[in-house]
C-alpha cells in the first residue's frame, strides 16, 4: 500500500525544547486543536475506506463512551467550518469535496470522516483512566480491540519507557485536563509502515529494515466539560527527511530520535 505522506513537517516535537522531552505538554487555544494539512485529501479517503470496509477495526465503544461521543460530536462541529468544511442541511461538505451526512447517532463515526485527527475517549476508572471508546484509524503499532477497557498503565503495557513513575505522572496529568483547555504533545520516530499499521501485543514490534520515512502524532488532550471524560486526539504526519525545513533536518541530526517499523 502507498504511505500518504504530507508534503511539508508542520510539527516537528524534536525541534522545540517543550516538547522534545516527555511529557513534553504545551497548553494551546482551542482554535489550534484540530488541523487540515497538506495530506487532507489522501489521509481522508483513506479513513473513509476504513470505516466503510473495517469499522470493527477503527471503531470501537464501551457503554461509557457513549455520552462522551455524542459530547465530542457537538463539541468539534462548530469548529469545522475554520478547517474549510461547509455545514449545511444536515451535510458537511469537505475541502476536498466529499460531502458526509451529519449523524448524531455514529458521533465517532462521523467525525472520523471530517478531520484528520483519530479520537480517544478516556473516562475515570478505579486504576486510572480508562478507554472507552475511539475512531482510530491511524494506530502506530497497536490495535484498538485489544486495548479498549485498560486503564493507561495497562494500554502502555509493552512499553518499556512507560515506567510506574512515568505511568503515575501522566495520571496526574490526565486529572489536571481542564474543560475546554487543550494541552498538546508530540512523539517522533523513522518509519517503515503505511498510515494504518495495527499491531498486537503479542506480535511485537516489526523489524528495523529500511525504515524511510519520519512519522510524528501531534496529540491534544482536553476535558469535556459535561462528561468530563477526556478526549485524546492524535493527528498524524508522514513525511520523507528531505520534507524537513532545513532547522528541522539540523535540529534533528542535534536530537536524533528512534526507529519503529
Amino acid at each position: 500500500m502507498t504511505t500518504i505522506l504530507q508534503s511539508s513537517l508542520p510539527f516537528a516535537p524534536w525541534a522545540d525544547d517543550r516538547t522534545r522531552r516527555l511529557p513534553g505538554i504545551v497548553p494551546i487555544p482551542m482554535e489550534d486543536w484540530l488541523e487540515a494539512d497538506s495530506a487532507y485529501a489522501g489521509q481522508m479517503a483513506e479513513r473513509d475506506r476504513l470505516i466503510a470496509e473495517a469499522p470493527d477495526k477503527v471503531l470501537a465503544m464501551t457503554p461509557a463512551g457513549e455520552a462522551g461521543a455524542a459530547e465530542l460530536y457537538e463539541t468539534v462541529l462548530p469548529l469545522l467550518p475554520a478547517l474549510g468544511i461547509a455545514l449545511e442541511g444536515g451535510v458537511a461538505l469537505r475541502p476536498d469535496g466529499v460531502s458526509v451526512p451529519l449523524d448524531p447517532a455514529a458521533p465517532l463515526a462521523t467525525l472520523g470522516r471530517l478531520v484528520q485527527e483519530d479520537f480517544c475517549l478516556m473516562a475515570e476508572g478505579p486504576e486510572g483512566h480508562v478507554l472507552t471508546g475511539a475512531v482510530l484509524c491511524f494506530p502506530a503499532g497497536w490495535t484498538l480491540a485489544e486495548k479498549l477497557g485498560r486503564p493507561m498503565m495497562g494500554i502502555h503495557r509493552p512499553v518499556a519507557k512507560y515506567t510506574e513513575d512515568l505511568g503515575r505522572r501522566v495520571q496526574r496529568l490526565m486529572d489536571g485536563v481542564q474543560p475546554g483547555r487543550v494541552l498538546m504533545r508530540g512523539t517522533a520516530h523513522h518509519f517503515g509502515g503505511p498510515l494504518h499499521n495495527p499491531r498486537t501485543e503479542s506480535a511485537g514490534r516489526a523489524p528495523e529494515t529500511d525504515l524511510p520515512f519520519i512519522r510524528v502524532e501531534r496529540q491534544g488532550l482536553m476535558r469535556l466539560p459535561r462528561t468530563g471524560l477526556v478526549t485524546f486526539s492524535i493527528h498524524t504526519y508522514i513525511v520523507r527527511p528531505e520534507a524537513l525545513s532545513p532547522e528541522q533536518a539540523a535540529l534533528l541530526a542535534e536530537f536524533p530520535i528512534r526507529s519503529a517499523a
